[in-house]
């Protein structure tokens, strides 16, 4: 069955914003919504240089709201025990800001934000991994959650049965970087780096990355660990545990996962005969070209203009996948 025109352009486009300028990018390359998050640990993608100051952030929200585009941030890591301050602070913040809405995997901060900011509008993040109806109906029930963002493993199907009865909007991720563990919560790079995405919003920090010569090769280390190296010529991509090169028996192969990105460029009536609400582009930590390019090709893609391949070069290792979506394995 064909999916009509109109339900397909009434998908949210919700696209990454890491620094003031790539959310003017996304603005202008047609973002619905942009995704940010302070300058601090309270978001799951704390890099150094990244993120927002709290005057940035208010600069950027009347800039989107200027163009008719709207504003989400991030408080979706996991408070320190004991030190809930900065990340309650986040969420006053965010209301104070004039944000559409704030996304949260900790059920403590849920709580706090429903009881002390009730009209700021609560989005469920992917990294409380809710997959299945009774999970998200809880955190409906419990905190008033408008909408989830779904996990990267669910196929289209389960997504579909999930949406005939759910009483939250669902959001998927429709381009860029794939985990390999359950959404954020890296026990790799905690153990490594001793930083994690979930707890100190950063997977392999760049403090702890180094690059070095062997001869004519590259190698790229984390820490004390040696993740990849690179012949002459051959692209080296940032090194994170879940994407090295390791050598098992006489051969050296990706053995957790291999440098690819999800890209539903082209599944967009399938996502949405099947319920979706809104689609999630990753790349907070991409520049401000990334953004434009990306957010510009799904644009035209949801305006029913798509172009068969038009991201293939922006993909990590060059090549595509539609991940658990269309899962083929068992």
């Amino acid at each position: 069955m064909t999916t009509p025109p109109d339900k397909i352009a009434a998908l949210e486009l919700i696209c990454p914003a890491g620094n003031p300028a790539a959310l003017e990018a996304a603005v202008a390359a047609g973002a619905d919504v942009v995704y940010a998050g302070f300058a601090d640990a309270t978001n799951a993608r704390n890099f150094p240089g990244l993120n927002f100051t709290r005057d940035e952030m208010a600069a950027g929200i009347d800039h989107a709201h200027r163009h008719g585009c709207g504003v989400y941030i991030a408080v979706n890591t996991y408070p320190e025990a004991g030190n809930a301050g900065p990340w309650r602070r986040a969420v006053e913040d965010a209301a104070t800001l004039g944000a559409d809405a704030i996304i949260l995997a900790d059920i403590g901060l849920l709580q706090y934000a429903a009881e002390t900011r009730p009209d700021l509008r609560r989005h469920l993040s992917v990294q409380a991994s809710a997959s299945n109806r009774a999970a998200i109906e809880f955190y409906q029930r419990a905190f008033g959650v408008k909408r989830v963002v779904l996990p990267r493993v669910l196929t289209l199907a389960e997504i579909a049965e999930l949406n005939q009865s759910l009483p939250v909007e669902t959001e998927v991720f429709a381009f860029g970087g794939m985990c390999v563990m359950a959404e954020g919560r890296c026990t790799l790079s905690a153990s490594a780096p001793g930083q994690s995405p979930n707890c100190n919003g950063v997977c392999s920090p760049a403090s702890h990355v180094r690059y070095e010569r062997r001869g004519g090769d590259t190698v790229s280390r984390l820490g004390d660990f040696t993740l990849n190296i690179f012949s002459e010529g051959e692209a080296a991509g940032y090194p994170t545990l879940c994407k090295g090169r390791f050598v098992a028996g006489d051969s050296a192969s990706y053995l957790f996962d291999e440098p690819s990105s999800l890209n539903v460029l082209e599944m967009l009536p399938e996502l949405a005969a099947a319920g979706v609400r809104a689609l999630k582009i990753e790349g907070r930590q991409r520049g401000r070209a990334y953004v434009s390019r990306v957010v510009s090709a799904f644009r035209q893609a949801v305006d029913g203009s798509a172009q068969s391949g038009a991201l293939d070069d922006m993909t990590e290792g060059a090549r595509n996948t539609a991940g658990a979506y269309q899962k083929s394995w068992h």
